[in-house]
């Protein structure tokens, strides 16, 4: 384009990975942005938005500016408003499902919604068979995006035939690559010790998907023919694959070269290096191997790279391979074949003019792949681009969400960590300090399981995991098999008062297991918390408490959302359900719709089990009958002023309408939150989402007293409002509410800005 028109385009923010972080967009968003700076008229007009993905974030050069961490949703708003404040022009979005948060990804519709200028999306991965998920999140970034730019053809088929965008808004931009000559192959052979060896190179992050192991099998046919063969692999392991399974997939790899007796012909470089040393890589390997196993591979930048430098490329036939490798410029082999890869590169080796043709054709190509031809495409869309026309109608929905997510104080684990050991959660404290008199319990550790679950879910924070394990191992010893039941309370020196807990403490474990086999952050945990909800389930059936059923369906329900197929947790959730619902038609009146005598304590967990039972079983009349008996348990607990007054446990709430205010609990505010965040969540009706904000206010201040009941600095909160104000001690079942209700209010925004993006 015409550089007049690119000093009309000024400041640009560029959001993706950045070096140092170890991973292909990390180093596509460095390279793009270096050669869009260069075509700015100031420099420093371009800046980017780092993605963090580890705690402590990366040692950044100056060109990033503000960092976001992949798992807290507030930060993709601060990032937004840092844009708009400083009146960035243009935003240029790297993506690909796996570096943000949320659900596959969908944190990052949250930042492109408040944008105020136009977006463009590169995208990384096309996927022709979405999850249901994965296909909003990508609606959802053609919904916010201005252009959606691709790096093959077959990705803007994929988008207008298989998500019906329109390909008005798709745009063709090739990868970017390097601007390098054209070398001699084995110039570099010294440089790297490998002198008078023919290299085959295979680049890039290790993972599974990349079938190395193919290229290892092809090796010894290839060796019987040319020994001076040195197959080279270059990379560190993808740090995603390291931190799920360690190096097993190296070590795999390593193995089968033992086995294959390939050891003096295999070099494994665990490196991550700068691009000068990877160029000189290329360029004096003599075949280039990409052995991947799927087809379902749309862009690759360790093949553009290749092309562009001007290597032999011998490829399986992902769909950038066939695009970039047609007409010449590399040869194509079918997918775990390895004698047929072994068959091609035999025949290069020993064609010496095949293989310079081929070089030179994909050398010739890819000139128009230079990040400085790259850079200038993204100008010319840019400069074509109008202003969203949609904006204004934006703005109201996007800050409504926007302050809600600011208003909301940070988790804080400090005083759950507090309060917990290598044995579990300890039940009491003297004012904040655990009091070990009073030892442990099912109940509270359920609790923690539940709330450490909700938030490893939330934030994809791994310092919380031991914690888990601990409440998870505690509920595995409190199961005792000759009874089927849970034990309860447990002394500090590990000593049982009981050989049966109570219902409720049995089915609130069932409800944190269920909780577990949901949002389990691998599969060990999840087969643990199966199994112990499968063994501990069919005690249930006898049991006569209203709010272990309701406690139960919970559990049931979450445990469904993996086995949906379960037929004897289906009957379960159905009976205990019907129970509820029955009890209330037989007990309930218009003028006292509760069905027992008094209003007790977690009362809203029983129209929250009636409301998930309802919605799913399918029965309309129960689901009705929940959200009447929610509505009702929020109108008597509001008081004039029109904050929440809890039920107290000082006499409770009788037919008379007689309702203690003193001994209000934030269990009580934890099931009401629960259950009108489910209501918001499945009906999207704004009402809901004010009541919860009004319930979780009673913990901030907004009560009968006007203090807060959460204790900003230990992140506990006071065991409740008593007659002489709230109680100084920070135990585990208050603290617990506060942190269930406070994760649960995070979660389900997500969830609801999610579902109004797509």
């Amino acid at each position: 384009m015409d550089k007049h028109k690119i000093k009309n385009i000024g400041k640009i923010a560029v959001i993706g990975n950045y070096i140092p972080r170890n991973c292909g967009i990390a180093t596509f968003t460095t390279d793009l942005s270096m050669a869009l700076a260069k075509e700015l008229k100031i420099e420093r007009d371009l800046i980017n938005i780092a993605m963090d993905d580890i705690p402590k974030g990366y040692d950044y050069p100056s060109p990033v500016k503000f960092r976001v961490r992949q798992n807290i949703q507030s930060d993709y708003f601060w990032a937004a408003d840092y844009i708009n404040a400083h009146r960035y022009e243009a935003a240029i979005l790297q993506h690909e499902y796996g570096i943000f948060g949320g659900e596959d990804g969908s944190n990052i519709l949250h930042m492109l919604k408040s944008l105020k200028m136009p977006v463009l999306t590169n995208l990384h991965t096309v996927l022709e068979n979405p999850s249901d998920g994965q296909r909003k999140v990508m609606n959802g970034l053609a919904k916010y995006s201005d252009r959606l730019l691709v790096m093959s053809k077959k990705a803007s088929d994929i988008l207008t035939r298989v998500y019906g965008i329109d390909r008005k808004m798709v745009c063709f931009v090739p990868h970017g690559i390097p601007d390098v000559s054209f070398e001699k192959q084995g110039l570099y052979n010294k440089q790297f010790a490998l002198e008078n060896k023919d290299i085959i190179l295979t680049f890039g992050l290790l993972a599974p998907n990349k079938g190395i192991e193919n290229m290892i099998e092809a090796l010894p046919a290839i060796v019987k023919k040319y020994p001076n063969v040195t197959y080279l692999i270059l990379g560190k392991t993808h740090p995603h694959v390291l931190d799920k399974s360690g190096d097993s997939y190296r070590h795999s790899l390593q193995q089968l070269t033992k086995k294959l007796k390939m050891d003096k012909h295999v070099l494994f470089h665990n490196h991550f290096v700068e691009l000068d040393t990877l160029v000189h890589y290329i360029q004096t390997s003599k075949i280039y191997s990409i052995p991947y196993l799927k087809k379902e591979q749309i862009t690759s930048g360790t093949l553009a790279y290749a092309l562009g430098v001007g290597a032999a490329v011998v490829s399986t036939p992902f769909w950038h391979a066939e695009e970039l490798l047609a007409d010449g410029r590399g040869c194509l082999v079918p997918f775990n074949n390895s004698a047929a890869m072994s068959k091609t590169i035999n025949e290069l080796l020993a064609n010496d003019k095949k293989r310079e043709s081929m070089r030179v054709k994909a050398y010739k190509h890819c000139r128009n792949m230079i990040w400085e031809e790259v850079a200038r495409q993204h100008f010319d869309i840019i400069s074509d681009i109008n202003k969203r026309k949609s904006l204004d109608n934006l703005k109201d929905v996007v800050w409504e969400y926007h302050k809600i997510f600011n208003e909301l104080p940070e988790i804080n684990l400090s005083h759950l960590r507090t309060l917990s050991d290598s044995t579990g959660i300890i039940q009491h404290a003297k004012y904040t300090t655990p009091n070990l008199h009073h030892g442990y319990c099912v109940d509270d550790n359920a609790r923690a399981l539940i709330a450490t679950a909700m938030y490893y879910s939330l934030r994809k924070d791994k310092t919380v995991l031991p914690l888990l394990q601990t409440y998870l191992a505690f509920l595995y010893y409190a199961f005792n098999e000759e009874t089927g039941r849970f034990r309860n309370f447990m002394t500090y020196d590990r000593r049982w008062l009981e050989e049966t807990g109570s219902e409720d403490s049995h089915a609130r474990s069932l409800w944190s297991l269920g909780v577990i086999v949901k949002e389990a952050p691998d599969d060990s945990i999840r087969n643990i918390a199966m199994l112990l909800f499968k063994e501990a389930l069919p005690a249930m059936k006898p049991f006569t408490s209203p709010r272990a059923w309701a406690f139960a369906i919970l559990g049931l329900q979450a445990y469904l959302a993996v086995y949906e197929g379960d037929t004897d947790a289906c009957n379960m959730r159905n009976l205990l359900a019907n129970k509820i619902y029955q009890l209330f038609k037989n007990n309930a009146t218009d003028q006292w719709p509760w069905c027992e005598e008094k209003v007790t304590y977690a009362n809203a967990i029983l129209p929250h089990a009636l409301i998930v039972a309802g919605q799913w079983v399918p029965n309309l009349d129960m689901y009705a009958m929940g959200i009447k008996l929610l509505r009702w348990l929020l109108k008597v607990q509001t008081a004039p002023e029109g904050h929440l007054s809890l039920i107290g446990n000082d006499g409770w709430l009788d037919k008379q309408g007689n309702h203690s205010k003193f001994g209000q609990q934030p269990i009580e505010a934890m099931s009401l939150i629960n259950a009108c965040l489910n209501v918001y969540i499945s009906t999207g009706e704004k009402n809901w989402l004010q009541e919860s904000e009004r319930c979780l206010s009673w913990f901030m201040g907004q009560n009968d007293l006007q203090t807060p009941v959460y204790d900003y600095k230990t992140g506990g909160c006071g065991d409740g409002i008593e007659s002489y104000g709230v109680s100084a001690n920070q135990g585990a079942e208050s603290t617990l509410a506060w942190l269930v209700s406070l994760i649960k209010m995070y979660t389900a925004m997500g969830i609801q800005v999610e579902q109004e993006v797509c």
